[in-house]
């Protein structure tokens, strides 16, 4: 038996090049842990009641804005709505809460993708964020269809697209199985004909270089290490079981499946967690 403890932060994902396996690594505080070889096996996670703020370290009652202290919450660019929203970006407007960290995180590259998870969704991602992103909503295919400047633009291009196509993932549809493989091609294909007249529209107000259309890439397919989904998906909290025991099934998205529910690890970034192994 073996002992970690440390601040729980977001798994760390990779694809596997050869048969598409997403690889899993749980992070404690300076300790990395590999969780694919842990799945058919029971494991302990067990929460001090301790929570951290993953920014400025201080040590907070509750968690806001998925893993900081309220003060930092209110403060930092990160945890601004723009960062859901980002078409409601107002760094142009000369009140974003820090502008260096803007410039550095929203003025990049972003890639604009279709995505199937629950089914076929839209959405955006810095474009060193391929394909994590992916990973972290559980998708099992993926395509990449624009190449945009900035953060701010992809968010309009986004916002086109979905009037057709959701931008959200149905997280329970997800945890019980893979979705059904679709032509992504096609969806593709349609949803750029179907918003010609806005796109077209939006590229001449920033320039063609700007949104940049990518008709030569690949699909991705991801599959995940799973052995067992659920039947019913049940949530479980830290705040509610302090310790949370069971056979891990699986792992997708950000989600630990285990025999007797499923839990999100990003929604518990900055707890205090004691990790149990056999």
């Amino acid at each position: 038996m073996s002992e970690l403890r440390g601040l729980l932060s977001k798994m760390v994902t990779a694809l596997s090049a050869e048969q598409a396996i997403a690889n899993y690594d749980m992070v404690l505080s300076d300790h990395r842990i590999a969780m694919n070889p842990l799945i058919g096996q029971t494991i302990q996670l067990q929460a001090s009641g301790e929570i951290h703020c993953q920014a400025c370290g201080r040590r907070t009652k509750k968690s806001w804005s998925g893993g900081y202290c309220y003060p930092c919450s209110q403060s930092l660019a990160q945890c601004d709505l723009c960062i859901m929203k980002p078409e409601t970006c107002h760094y142009d407007a000369g009140t974003c809460r820090e502008p260096e960290w803007g410039e550095s995180f929203c003025m990049q590259d972003h890639i604009v993708y279709l995505a199937n998870s629950s089914g076929i969704k839209v959405g955006i991602t810095r474009g060193n964020q391929v394909p994590t992103r992916w990973l972290d909503q559980g998708a099992t295919q993926a395509l990449p269809i624009f190449r945009v400047k900035t953060r701010y633009q992809s968010g309009l291009v986004e916002v086109i697209f979905k009037a057709h196509v959701s931008d959200r993932t149905d997280w329970r549809k997800m945890l019980k199985g893979s979705a059904e493989q679709v032509d992504l091609f096609s969806v593709r294909d349609q949803l750029m004909a179907e918003c010609k007249d806005e796109l077209q529209t939006l590229q001449a107000r920033f320039g063609e270089h700007a949104i940049l259309p990518l008709s030569k890439e690949p699909i991705v397919n991801i599959n995940y290490p799973v052995e067992q989904y659920p039947e019913k998906v049940k949530s479980l909290n830290f705040d509610k079981t302090p310790t949370i025991k069971g056979v891990l099934q699986g792992i997708k998205g950000q989600y630990l499946i285990f025999d007797i529910g499923v839990l999100n690890i990003r929604k518990f970034s900055g707890y205090d967690i004691t990790l149990v192994t056999q």
